[in-house]
């Protein structure tokens, strides 16, 4: 196994981005009215800005307010009470990411028990003050889809050993599970969706990025190590040979591990690689449920709903570029949209009643 290190990779200046997130409903029966919550958003972190960001709902609602909820991540509620058959609401964000916690490099890893015990034993105040891994304490808990169930961590603890040796660095261990996972797990559209359980993904060996987060996390935690789940945008390519698609990128999940003395770092299993500077980070939580990019709850007689999500992620080359985000544009809304070099996940809402539940987004991450 290769020796890794956390180090801090990038350009030599900051990478620009323009991010524009398109979430389209259409219903077939009149809507009354429409509350929801967006985290769409980019947050500014160490390494990533967002110098600008243009919210546009429409219908135009009644109430729109910003908040910072308990992880830090940008928040909108917002209420149309108008009467209406279609919701758009797009994000147009500006966003520089620069050098990341993450690489390969020279330095003291910290061995993965040592870390576990660190944060087992952290506390809060004097001369052995550790408030980094105290807050990072949380994120070892069990949450909604990342059940610590005593037969489920045992079968993620197992399966998780092979890259947990004793004596293996914290960081060289969880690169080492998160390529496993890639080579394990099958990357397959439709097999799950964004309620899905570890115990799911387990069992049909498949599943997308928001399925392999949380089953690196699950491993993770049942190891005693604190790791969260993070959700965001990566640039993607375009097949050789073919245009790039307007509104054919998409949402992306990975997972990020706490190693003390050092903060978090982002690795991303889909891809079997460490997080560089073509992602961007929305926000992160304890899972999925804690930071959907759109959910809310409609009134309506009407039994479903039509769903279209359009995402592009443009890098800016020109330094002169105006650095407020230009007007939302009106991008293409394909149902199948072309999937990007990197692995996209379609649409599979679930259709609302009367009131309509909780709606978790929209498009589940890549």
């Amino acid at each position: 196994m290769t020796a890794v290190t956390a180090t801090t990779t990038g350009t030599t200046g900051p990478t620009r981005f323009e991010v524009t997130h398109t979430t389209e409903y259409s219903y077939p029966s009149t809507v009354s009215s429409s509350f929801g919550e967006l985290v769409i958003q980019p947050r500014d972190l160490p390494g990533q800005r967002c110098v600008a960001s243009r919210l546009v709902i429409e219908p135009e609602p009644h109430d729109l307010r910003e908040r910072v909820d308990f992880f830090g991540n940008r928040t909108t509620y917002f209420a149309v009470l108008a009467p209406h058959t279609r919701l758009s609401v797009t994000a147009v964000s500006r966003v520089e990411v620069g050098e990341r916690i993450s690489g390969k490099g020279p330095g003291e890893p910290i061995g993965w028990r040592r870390a576990r015990e660190r944060i087992r034993t952290a506390i809060g105040t004097g001369p052995d003050a550790d408030e980094a891994a105290l807050d990072a304490r949380q994120f070892v808990l069990g949450s909604p889809l990342v059940s610590l169930s005593a037969e489920l961590t045992g079968r993620l603890a197992d399966y998780a050993a092979t890259s947990f040796r004793p004596g293996v660095p914290l960081l060289e261990a969880s690169v080492s599970l998160s390529s496993r996972i890639f080579h394990d797990f099958t990357y397959l559209p439709g097999v799950t969706h964004v309620t899905s359980t570890i115990d799911e993904v387990l069992a049909a060996r498949a599943g997308v990025c928001q399925d392999f987060a949380h089953l690196a996390i699950g491993c993770l935690r049942s190891l005693g190590l604190a790791a969260r789940y993070v959700s965001g945008y990566l640039e993607t390519q375009p097949p050789p040979g073919q245009e790039r698609l307007a509104g054919a990128d998409a949402s992306h999940a990975w997972f990020s591990v706490f190693i003390p003395g050092t903060g978090w770092v982002d690795v991303d299993p889909t891809n079997d690689q460490l997080v560089d500077d073509r992602y961007i980070t929305t926000a992160w939580g304890r899972d999925y449920t804690d930071v959907p990019p759109v959910k809310g709850v409609i009134f309506t007689r009407g039994d479903r709903q039509d769903l279209r999500v359009a995402v592009d992620v443009i890098r800016l080359s020109d330094p002169a570029a105006p650095r407020d985000p230009a007007p939302p544009r009106a991008p293409a809304l394909p149902a199948d949209p072309a999937p990007p070099s990197d692995p996209a996940r379609p649409s599979d809402p679930a259709p609302p009643s009367d009131p309509a539940p909780p709606s978790d987004d929209e498009s589940e991450p890549a």
